[in-house]
Parts: structure tokens; C-alpha cells; sequence
């Protein structure tokens, strides 16, 4: 007989303790055809996860990277809420990323986006690296462009992500550092404290 209550535990909350809202100001992305090896979420022998952080590292193939988009953290926004019927729930991620620009790079990157399916990686204000892809799940990414109106208008391009998943978006704890799409830019996690990321 499976132990069915495996993964069930205290949720605490300790009084005081600050929970900072949003997302920092830069997230990363690659197409998920360029990731030849995923990390796992552990799982039971029933195929539930035990845990939401992702154990192991992304691979992607050689001559790829992880490129990144600048983006309004106050017009950003990362939810994730349940789908589907009981006993099949799972999760739908979404994702809300508001980009300060429509030039031709940003206009171009519209029709990347429309026809690949693109794995995000987002850093909230406490420092962790959340997941919005999935190896195995659809990833549906959308983009629109807002010229503003008048001189006080706000010119942007809007990047919409719906993705699902076995859980609301994994945390990926990476001790190391990934290359990213400047060919300088990094990010670095100690594994002794994978909540503390530092741009470099």
C-alpha cells in the first residue's frame, strides 16, 4: 500500500518576516529546443513532486545561451493558478512582462516569440530564479505592441507567457554561472544560499 500523506507538511510563516512583491528588472530566456538536458522536480512513487526546486542544472546545446529582455518590474507580473479537473490538476504559469521600447529589435522579436516555444527564467525580490516552461507542456507566448498616446504616453512591447506545470512555477537554484546573450553578463548562486543571486 503506497504511503499516500508522503508529501504533505507544515506550512509556517514566521510573524515579521517580509514577503517583497514583484519581479527584478531583467529575466532570461532561451527556446526550448535549445535545452538538451532538464532538471527534475523530485517526485514520489506517485508521481507527485516533493518538492518545488528543481534538482539538477539546464544544458543547452553549444552554441546556444540564455539571451535576456529588460523589463518594467512595476508593469510585470508572474501568476500562477490551477487548471483542469480533479484528480488531473495542474498548474498554469503566467507570465506578464512589459519591455520599454518598440524599436526594430523589440518589433522583431515578436515574430521569434509567435512561432517558438520559449522557456523563462524570472528573478523575484527575494532573489530566486523562477521557471515558466515546461520540458514536456505546451508553452504558448504571445507579444503586442502599445505606441502610447500623446507626449505622456508610454511606448512598450508586452510579452505573454502561459505555461503549465506541475507546480507554480519551479524555483532553479544554479551554482554557477550561465553565459547570457551579451556574451559578458552573468548570474551567480552559492549553493549554500540559493535565495541570494548577484548580477556581475
Amino acid at each position: 500500500m503506497p504511503d499516500c500523506s508522503s508529501i504533505q507538511q507544515s506550512l509556517a510563516w514566521c510573524q515579521g518576516r517580509p514577503q517583497y512583491a514583484g519581479m527584478r528588472r531583467r529575466l532570461y530566456f532561451t527556446a526550448r529546443a535549445n535545452i538538451l538536458v532538464w532538471p527534475k522536480l523530485p517526485k514520489d512513487e506517485n508521481r507527485r513532486p516533493m518538492s518545488a526546486v528543481y534538482d539538477g542544472e539546464f544544458v543547452l546545446a553549444a552554441d546556444k545561451e540564455w539571451l535576456y529582455i529588460d523589463i518594467l518590474p512595476d508593469k510585470s507580473q508572474l501568476t500562477s493558478e490551477a487548471q483542469g479537473e480533479y484528480p488531473a490538476q495542474s498548474q498554469l504559469n503566467k507570465l506578464v512582462a512589459v519591455h520599454p521600447g518598440i524599436e526594430v529589435d523589440a518589433t522583431a522579436a515578436a515574430a521569434w516569440f509567435n512561432n517558438n516555444e520559449t522557456v523563462f527564467m524570472v528573478e523575484d525580490m527575494s532573489g530566486n530564479m523562477r521557471v515558466v516552461g515546461h520540458e514536456h507542456y505546451p508553452i504558448k507566448v504571445t507579444v503586442s505592441q502599445d505606441t502610447g498616446q500623446g507626449i505622456t504616453g508610454s511606448a512598450s512591447t508586452t510579452i505573454t507567457v502561459e505555461a503549465s506545470d506541475d507546480v507554480p512555477a519551479p524555483f532553479y537554484h544554479y551554482a554557477g554561472f550561465f553565459v547570457t546573450g551579451d556574451g559578458s553578463a552573468a548570474m551567480y548562486a552559492s549553493e549554500a544560499t540559493p535565495d541570494t543571486f548577484t548580477q556581475i
